[in-house]
Formats: C-alpha cells, sequence, structure tokens
C-alpha cells in the first residue's frame, strides 16, 4: 500500500496539520456534529489501522477537537478501534457495517465499548461523508483528491470481501 510506505519515511507534521484543518472544516459546517457524545465527548479514542505504521488519537471535544498523528498509541486512550485503514474509513461513511467488521474480526475493539458505542452512534447520525467533508475546503482539487483517496484507501479487492457495492 502506497499510503503505508510513504508514512514510515515522511514526517508526522504535515500529516497532523492536514488532519487538523479536516476536522476543523467538518466542524465548521456541522457544529453539532459530537453533541450525541454526552459524557463521552472528554475521551480519548485510538484510531489503529493496522495496515499504516502510524495511527490517531480522536479527542472529540465541543469546543475544541482534536486529532493527533502519532506512530504508536500512547496507553491511556479510552478505546482502542484497530483494523484496516479501509475498514476504519468505510465505516464511518457508512460503505461498511460496523458490527460484521467486528463480529468478523476485520476489526477490534478495546477499553470503553460505551464510549465507542457513543461514537459510532454519533458518526451514524450526523450522515457526514468524513472522506468528502475532509477534502471540502480544497475547492477545485477536492473532486480529484477524494477519488484518489478512496482509490488509496478502499482497494476494490477489500470491498468485494466486504460486499460493499453489489446493493445489498
Amino acid at each position: 500500500m502506497p499510503v503505508a510506505l510513504a508514512s514510515r519515511v515522511l514526517p508526522l507534521l504535515p500529516l497532523q496539520l492536514l488532519l487538523g484543518i479536516c476536522l476543523r472544516e467538518i466542524r465548521s459546517r456541522h457544529p453539532r456534529i459530537f453533541d450525541r457524545l454526552g459524557s463521552h465527548t472528554g475521551k480519548r479514542y485510538g484510531l489503529d489501522p493496522t495496515d499504516l505504521p502510524l495511527a490517531f488519537v480522536l479527542e472529540p471535544r465541543r469546543m475544541n477537537p482534536r486529532v493527533t498523528v502519532v506512530r504508536t498509541l500512547p496507553p491511556g486512550v479510552d478505546a482502542r478501534i484497530a483494523g484496516p485503514l479501509s475498514a476504519l474509513i468505510g465505516m464511518t461513511d457508512g460503505s461498511y457495517d460496523g458490527d460484521a467488521l467486528f463480529f468478523s474480526r476485520d476489526i477490534q475493539i478495546d477499553g470503553d465499548m460505551e464510549a465507542v458505542v457513543a461514537l459510532r452512534n454519533a458518526i451514524d447520525d450526523s450522515r457526514v461523508d468524513f472522506l468528502a467533508e475532509s477534502v471540502a475546503w480544497l475547492g477545485p482539487l477536492a473532486t480529484p483528491i477524494e477519488r484518489l483517496l478512496r482509490g488509496l484507501v478502499a482497494p476494490p479487492s477489500f470491498r468485494q470481501e466486504m460486499g460493499v457495492g453489489g446493493g445489498g
């Protein structure tokens, strides 16, 4: 996977800055996105793509949400969600069913399950396509970059294995 190769050698700061912009843009267009989390807005979620040599710590605070790029998840995250990057992204845009991924063991969840369920419900209720929203601020470049990213993170073989795009 080209993303995995690049993430091994590239510094994390540029990705950190881009993700920060994306999160701020999403929050500005959807200001109530984290309201559904209730008491879980103060939680730290570790997102651990198993096919990348990096991870993310999401802090979905109402006023100042934050995502941090790390090489390995720090101790003390409230919940960890691990799986292929395409599965993690697919769960956010509704391409993949989180329950099916969990029960098929394509993703693993550790820690505060109640917080994970609250995060999943908040994402599902928001009906936000996080990948599309993340690049919307790029103006005319948004569509080609979104296509490129979707191709990188959701290879056709994974979509077929998960039954995505098959009309069912």
